[in-house]
C-alpha cells in the first residue's frame, strides 16, 4: 500500500509480511524543495528533498544565530528530516517549543514527529495540550485519532476523526484513518464501506493506498478473488499472490485476528 514517496506521512505502519496497514497523517500535499514557514504556521512547510550535512550545518547555524526565529528553526527541522535524525530533530523541536509555548501549530507538527518516532503515548499529551489552547484544525484531529489507535483507543480514536470530517469531509486520508480504525476492532464491514466510498472520489482514486487497504479488508473478510482483483490495479502480481497467501494463512487459524493486529 503504497505512500507519496518524498511525504513522510504514514503514521508507523502495522507490518505484516506482504501487507502494510497505512495509518496516515495529512502531513501536506507532496511538493517541491523547499523549507519556508507561511505565515510562520509550521503545518504549512513543504518538505524537503535529500538531505545533505552541509545544508543542515548551515541551517543549524542560521538557528542557532536565532533561536527566535521560527522560520529558521522549521529549516533546520527540516533537514534534519531529510537526513532521518529523528532524534535530534525532536530535541530542537523541544527547544523550539520553549522558545514559542504559546504557538500551537508547532506543537501539533511536534506531536506529529513524536507519532512518526513511534512515540504514540507521548504524541497524545502533546495534541491534547494544542487542543486545550484553543487549536481546532482539522490536521490535530486526524493526528490525535492516530496517535490513539496506536495505543489501542481505537473508540476515542474514532471520535477525533469524525471531528476532523466535519472540518474537512472530503479529505481521504481521514477517511482512510477511520477505516483502518475500525479494520483494527476487526468491525471489518464498516471498514470498507468507508474505503469503498473514499475510492470512488478523485482524490481517492489518486492514491493507491486507499486501494490497497480496501484490498486488505476485503481479503480479511475471505473474498481473495475480489480483494486481488482490487490489489493488482497498483501491484506487482506476484506481490499480490504474496499478500492474499499470507491473508488466507492468517485467517485459516484460529488465533488469526491477534497475531494480525500484533505483527
Amino acid at each position: 500500500m503504497s505512500n507519496c514517496s518524498t511525504v513522510k506521512s504514514v503514521v508507523k505502519p502495522a507490518l505484516v509480511p506482504g501487507v502494510i496497514v497505512s495509518l496516515a497523517i495529512a502531513l501536506g500535499a507532496c511538493s517541491s524543495t523547499g523549507t519556508s514557514v507561511n505565515n510562520n504556521d509550521p503545518m504549512t512547510t513543504g518538505s524537503i528533498g535529500a538531505g545533505s550535512l552541509r545544508s543542515t550545518v548551515t541551517a543549524r547555524k542560521a538557528w542557532q544565530e536565532d533561536k527566535t526565529d521560527l522560520r529558521k528553526g522549521m529549516a533546520y527541522v527540516r533537514q534534519l528530516q531529510a537526513l532521518e535524525q529523528h532524534s535530534e530533530q525532536l530535541l530542537v523541536l523541544e527547544q523550539m517549543i520553549k522558545i514559542h509555548p504559546t504557538n500551537t501549530k508547532l506543537l501539533v507538527f511536534y506531536g506529529k514527529r513524536l507519532i512518526n518516532n513511534g512515540q504514540s503515548k507521548e504524541a497524545v499529551n502533546i495534541l491534547k495540550q494544542a487542543e486545550a489552547r484553543g487549536e481546532r484544525d482539522w490536521r490535530l484531529y486526524s493526528a490525535l485519532g492516530s496517535a490513539l489507535d496506536q495505543t489501542g483507543k481505537h473508540s476515542q480514536a474514532r471520535s477525533y476523526y469524525q471531528r476532523a470530517l466535519k472540518l474537512n469531509p472530503t479529505e481521504v486520508k481521514i477517511q482512510n484513518n477511520l477505516a483502518m480504525s475500525y479494520m483494527l476492532e476487526g468491525k471489518l464491514s464498516n471498514a470498507e464501506a468507508i474505503l469503498r466510498k473514499a475510492n470512488n472520489t478523485p482524490k481517492g482514486r489518486a492514491l493507491p493506498r486507499i486501494r490497497q487497504n480496501l484490498a486488505l479488508v476485503v481479503g480479511l473478510q475471505g473474498r481473495f478473488n475480489e480483494a486481488r482483483q482490487i490489489a493488482s490495479r497498483d501491484l506487482p502480481q506476484a506481490q499480490v499472490e504474496a499478500n492474499m497467501a499470507y491473508l488466507h494463512k492468517m485467517l485459516s487459524r484460529n488465533d488469526s485476528w491477534s497475531k494480525l493486529k500484533k505483527s
